[in-house]
């Protein structure tokens, strides 16, 4: 989590939102790391957790990331979600809750208890306060 807490502050210093996220495989090994770069490549997908899926994917030459842990500083939205989901990303580990649009349990529930053949398992609230002070700081600068 702390490779995407550094990730998540770049995408700051850059103007992006201050997401980042990691990718690993079953042993702990780094497969993808990145951070939002939707301003960057004028893509509104380009998402940290979208840009980790899609290196790694690439990288293996396979969509199906079996066996893996996704990390990110904040709860993923509905379309993260469903990459997630398609990706068949076996653990989630979120920092921070997205309390307007979380779809791992704040706002929808994509992730879990959702009749889907691929149930991720989450955890939450690893580096929550660091990365909760980081999108904060972001939005309150952004917004004076």
């Amino acid at each position: 989590m702390q490779k995407a807490y550094e990730l998540a502050w770049t995408a700051k210093q850059a103007g992006e939102v201050p997401v980042g996220a990691v990718l690993v495989d079953r042993n702990n090994q780094l497969l993808a790391a990145a951070g939002n770069r939707v301003i960057a490549q004028t893509d509104p997908c380009a998402h940290a957790e979208i840009l980790a899926i899609r290196e790694a994917a690439h990288k293996q030459a396979n969509f199906r990331l079996l066996d893996t842990t996704l990390y990110v500083t904040l709860e993923p939205c509905v379309m993260c979600a469903g990459a997630i989901v398609h990706a068949r990303i076996k653990r989630l580990v979120f920092a921070a809750r997205d309390v307007k649009a979380g779809a791992a349990g704040s706002v929808y529930n994509l992730l879990k208890g959702y009749p889907l053949n691929h149930p991720v398992q989450i955890d939450e609230g690893f580096l929550e306060a660091e990365c909760s002070a980081l999108l904060k700081d972001f939005f309150m600068t952004r917004r004076s």
